[in-house]
């Protein structure tokens, strides 16, 4: 290992261990000073009595100050205990785990779609600057970025799912069948409106940018040249074109996983889709406070993972950038 890749990982690593203290510290101090009572919502529309509500309290550590709460949290996430959630009564990592798979194949549909979509689009647009091509997909992109994911999602509930019954109206599975009998392609079917909702604004972005790349590329001498040379505009732009605008492309595809989880909250709340976006929601709504602050850790990690990912595509896309970050 060289030193420089030495640094490199001992700083990301260093980056990563501050951002998870930070939203750890951040994440508590909001959830604690919520004003939903997790002990009133464990007990729901029951009636309890105050001793019911003080034993509850002592099980589940409530009763202590938040701050001594919160040592003895970290001190259990050190060794690998995220604690029990309040409303599956199974260990947290247990829960994510089950909940983020589905969440996980809905995620990574949408951000192929916005991106294979999304870079098609914007290269079209650069190419064709100017025409009636270009403005229609400005004008399309554009109108997806204003869009609220909530109202589509309901759109395309009443269009494809309830009008022309394309695709199921809710779940990640039919109902009625074990989780081992579901194919593949049953869970496809299902995720397709989910990820078609979550993916639009992203690739009204995805498209927007790659558009003004495409442009700059363009307008480069060494495009001018090649088309001195005779080169036809497809020529120019798979030869030269694609190379130079891949880098802040795919800047923008690994930066957009906070956006995909974001968005997969609202995507999963309207389709009733059972994965990690709905389990946030319903731990919000319930005070699970060791959920909430496991999927706020593993949230932080994923996209963390993203940009990490994007910097060292960054060196095997541009070599100069690579000799240029080991010069310096």
């Amino acid at each position: 290992m060289t030193k420089r890749m030495a640094y490199f990982i001992g700083g990301s690593a260093a980056r990563l261990l501050l951002l998870l203290a930070a939203v750890s510290a951040v994440s508590f101090v909001l959830l604690a000073n919520s004003p939903i009572d997790p002990i009133d919502a464990y007990f729901a529309n029951k009636t309890a009595t105050a001793e019911q509500h003080a034993l509850v309290a002592a099980y589940w550590g409530f009763d202590k100050p938040p701050l001594e709460r919160f040592l003895l949290w970290a001190g259990n996430i050190l060794h690998g205990d995220f604690g029990t959630s309040l409303i599956y009564r199974a260990p947290v990592l247990e829960v994510i785990g089950e909940k983020f798979r589905l969440t996980l194949l809905l995620m990574l549909t949408a951000w192929v779609l916005w991106g294979v979509i999304g870079f098609t689009l914007g290269v079209l647009a650069g190419m064709y600057r100017g025409s009636r091509l270009d403005k229609a997909i400005q004008g399309f992109s554009l109108l997806c970025v204003s869009v609220p994911v909530f109202w589509l999602g309901l759109l395309f509930l009443m269009i494809f799912a309830v009008k022309l019954q394309w695709f199921p109206l809710a779940l990640a599975a039919p109902i009625g069948k074990l989780h081992e009998e579901v194919t593949l392609a049953e869970q496809l079917r299902h995720v397709v409106l989910p990820a078609l909702t979550l993916s639009v604004t992203g690739i009204s972005a995805m498209t927007l940018q790659t558009r003004e790349k495409m442009i700059e590329v363009m307008g480069t001498n060494y495009m001018l040249f090649a088309e001195a040379r005779g080169e036809s505009l497809w020529q120019r732009v798979r030869r030269h074109g694609l190379r130079n605008i891949l880098m802040p492309v795919v800047t923008l595809q690994f930066a957009s996983f906070n956006e995909l989880f974001g968005g997969a909250v609202l995507a999963e709340t309207v389709f009733s889709y059972p994965g990690l976006g709905g389990t946030v929601t319903m731990a919000g709504l319930r005070g699970d406070l060791s959920l909430l602050l496991g999927i706020a850790i593993f949230s932080a990690v994923f996209v963390f993972a993203g940009n990490l990912i994007a910097n060292i595509l960054y060196g095997i896309v541009d070599p100069q950038l690579r000799e240029g970050r080991g010069g310096s």
